[in-house]
């Protein structure tokens, strides 16, 4: 299981929400101030990154970007041998609790597999998977009652639905005594996690939050292509290199009489192609929403054009997304926007399925007119994040981060293994060296259960599917150099409830969705943006300068 696999099964419940601000609503009046780090605040309170001396080494290593921004390490193989990470068991006997969201079927209750990984990590850990489509409703009764367990998982994209912001400190246990700084050298594992990732936990110049499923390359998505079928055309990537050759494209490939549209949905992600910013632009010292640019009205016009043109395909102009990959496999589309989850192992066998050439590519990075240099716009570094109960003692809270230092082992190493795989020879066996679950390991052992509590860095991984690694690689690689953090990356703000759905633009936003599949006019969506601007819009951008712009600066 890696970040990928798991943005896959999220994608559903998440959409785009890794391009969006980590709120917290708090509710009351706008005099309530945001839960932003000081420049000096937020150093103070980050941990020291040390690289993990016991990885596996990657068979093709990370790629720098700009900054911070790297590729993931890529491996083509599971190590025959894995490594351990830490030495002896990490618990001392403790009894705890802990809530994680999931997204399918539940493991049975005290199943093999959850005895064994107690075993491992010496401690009685009942984790309790809950429905992740309703976790935005779950938790805050748990909150509201005060009963949160010892260990939680709260997805950054929800933070207004929890109020994180108003829970640190409260309900949630600061972590700064323990992992700022030097401190984590006591957590191997945990302080070989990006520096990114950790600032994500970071509330008020403290660290509350441990990230799950990191990585510093947080590309919210792509314009993914059937490379088979692009490729069978004479059409490769690299000839893609503007709006209208995407246009053009989409009149060569769409034959409506045979079934086969060019395009599905492609706004999401393609939008910045014509320099719309995400968020916020700051010129002059003055904060401007997209909403404001010309850029934003030049991308919904393509859009728009490209919805009444009739290469997009008629299910994605009424909004049909469950469907999606379905059209995709089946080459009823050939172009659509995603998540960068769906490109793994599991992907390719369900394209093959529906055709044996599938293969999946992805668009590099382009600019509108075909002009300048490319912008990718990081997303969240880590958008799942636990947090431990305020009410433990110190040495519950060491014993709960020597466990989550454990189940943060690198890919490949003992650890790993076990936290994924469960025991050999009872959970999983190798097939052809991939570790590969047996029937009682398929029943019992879910990856993203103790994955959202800690996890390691991210890693491309499809063993048995090497092709897909390297596409997936070579494509981040090529793309790594565009890489740039938006106004306010990684900022944690707690915003009064007014102000949040001020930021929301729900109204706004469903009109653009109604004008990128053909429904609306650019001149409504511009109405639209007149009457939020003159309220709710106005509000807000006094708000975010008043408190955000003018106190903390922009992150960057």
């Amino acid at each position: 299981m890696n970040r990928r696999s798991f943005l896959t099964t999220a994608a559903t419940v998440a959409g785009a929400a890794a391009m969006a601000p980590l709120l917290s609503a708090c509710g009351g009046g706008s005099d309530k101030k945001a839960g932003a780090n000081t420049k000096e605040g937020l150093k103070a309170a980050l941990p020291t990154y040390v690289p993990n001396a016991n990885a596996v080494k990657p068979d093709i290593a990370p790629v720098q970007g700009a900054g911070d921004a790297a590729t993931d390490p890529a491996y083509l193989s599971y190590p025959a041998s894995p490594p351990a990470s830490v030495s002896g068991v990490p618990g001392k006997g403790g009894s705890y609790t802990a809530i994680t969201p999931m997204w399918g079927t539940n493991p049975p209750v005290g199943n093999s597999f959850y005895q064994a990984l107690n075993k491992a990590l010496g401690v009685d850990l009942t984790v309790k998977p809950t429905d992740g489509i309703n976790y935005n409703t779950i938790i805050p009764t748990m909150t509201a009652a005060k009963k949160l367990p010892d260990w939680i998982n709260l997805p950054a994209w929800l933070n207004a639905n929890f109020n994180t912001g108003g829970l640190v400190g409260t309900q949630i246990a600061d972590l700064t005594p323990y992992l700022a700084g030097d401190n984590i050298k006591k957590y191997p594992n945990l302080a070989a996690l990006p520096t990114g990732a950790w600032q994500h936990g970071v509330w008020g110049d403290k660290l509350y939050g441990i990230p799950c499923f990191s990585t510093s390359f947080g590309i919210p998505g792509a314009t993914f292509y059937r490379r088979d079928t692009l490729d069978a055309r004479g059409i490769t990537a690299d000839q893609v290199k503007s709006a209208d050759d995407l246009m053009n494209i989409g009149k060569e490939l769409t034959d409506a009489k045979r079934g086969v549209w060019a395009f599905d949905d492609v706004w999401t992600y393609l939008q910045f192609s014509w320099g719309v910013p995400m968020n916020w632009r700051v010129d002059n010292g003055k904060l401007i929403s997209p909403f404001e640019t010309q850029e934003f009205l030049e991308a919904l016009d393509w859009h728009y054009r490209l919805a009444t043109s009739g290469y997009m395909h008629p299910d994605a102009l009424a909004g049909d997304v469950s469907n999606g990959a379905t059209r995709f496999y089946s080459g009823k589309t050939l172009i659509g926007g995603g998540g960068l989850g769906a490109w793994n192992l599991a992907d390719a066998q369900s394209g093959i399925a529906a055709d044996p050439n599938y293969r999946r590519g992805a668009f590099n990075a382009i600019t509108a007119d075909g002009k300048g240099t490319p912008v990718i716009y990081m997303g969240a570094a880590a958008s799942m994040i636990s947090y431990l109960n305020a009410n433990l003692k110190p040495a519950q809270i060491e014993e709960l981060l020597a466990v989550a230092n454990y189940l943060a082992a690198p890919y490949g190493t003992a650890e790993y293994t076990m936290v994924n795989f469960g025991v050999e020879g009872v959970h999983h066996t190798r097939v052809n060296g991939v570790p590969t679950f047996t029937d009682e390991g398929k029943k019992d052992v879910q990856p993203t259960t103790y994955a959202f509590l800690a996890a390691p860095g991210s890693v491309i991984s499809n063993p048995g599917g090497d092709q897909v690694t390297k596409d997936y690689a070579g494509w981040s690689a090529a793309n790594v150099k565009y890489l740039t953090k938006p106004p306010f990356w990684g900022m944690n703000l707690s915003m009064p409830q007014a102000i949040a759905s001020a930021a929301a633009a729900q109204n706004v936003n469903d009109t653009v969705k109604d004008c990128y599949h053909g429904k609306k006019k650019v001149s409504e969506v511009q109405d639209a943006i007149a009457g939020w601007r003159s309220g709710p819009g106005e509000r807000l951008k006094q708000w975010m300068t008043d408190n955000v712009l003018n106190k903390y600066g922009t992150g960057q």
